[in-house]
């Protein structure tokens, strides 16, 4: 999928000069007027960056930053302000920006951040697929292998048949069975892996 730079800064000129320069370019631009009509129009398979004027009328850009991360959004952010100083700045920075840029800037500048931009955005859907593909393989797990895995995930050294066995009140036999079945339906080939795959469920419970 195409990457798209959404372009939000409520001055039609700067919107028109900025949105020709990256088309000619190469980029898939789309621009809009405030940060409301951003918020109507942007699909979260959209994949790509945002650049974000900070000084808008309504709701502003640290105002849409703010707003993006309550609802779970993770479309890298770049500011472009003529206004902001130091504390909108770290701000901006806090809130996760891939950068605050003061208004005039070279367009290589932005450029180069857009570029970057596009790299954290496809680093974070792979990452986020790895969650999801995590989280669908333990839920094939009964309650029971579920138990187990929990235990084996929580306490590593942990790990006999014997040891979970006693703390379950099963037999160490019906544990190897188990585990095996664990490790088949998780698709993977050692505890070490079984460890390594609840972490990525961990990072995106976060």
């Amino acid at each position: 999928m195409e990457p798209i730079i959404f372009l939000v800064d409520d001055e039609e000129e700067v919107r028109a000069t900025l949105s020709r320069a990256l088309k000619m370019r190469g980029f898939k631009v789309k621009a809009f007027s405030t940060a409301e009509q951003f918020l109507n129009a942007y699909q979260t398979n959209d994949v790509g960056c945002l650049v974000l004027d900070y000084g808008m009328p309504g709701m502003n850009g640290l105002q849409l930053q703010s707003e993006l991360n309550d609802r779970g959004i993770g479309v890298p952010v770049i500011f472009i302000s003529g206004h902001g100083g130091v504390p909108e700045s770290v701000q901006a920075m806090k809130g996760g920006a891939v950068d605050f840029i003061q208004k005039p800037f070279r367009q290589a500048q932005l450029i180069k951040c857009i570029e970057n931009a596009f790299e954290i955005d496809s680093a974070n859907r792979v990452r986020e697929a790895g969650e999801v593909q995590a989280l669908e393989k333990f839920e094939r797990l009964t309650l029971r292998e579920r138990e187990i895995a929990d235990l084996i995930i929580t306490n590593p050294s942990f790990t006999t048949s014997k040891h979970i066995g006693r703390e379950l009140e099963i037999s160490p036999r019906t544990v190897d069975h188990h585990r095996a079945r664990i490790l088949e339906k998780l698709e993977i080939n050692s505890l070490a892996e079984l460890i390594d795959l609840a972490a990525r469920i961990d990072s995106a419970l976060i």
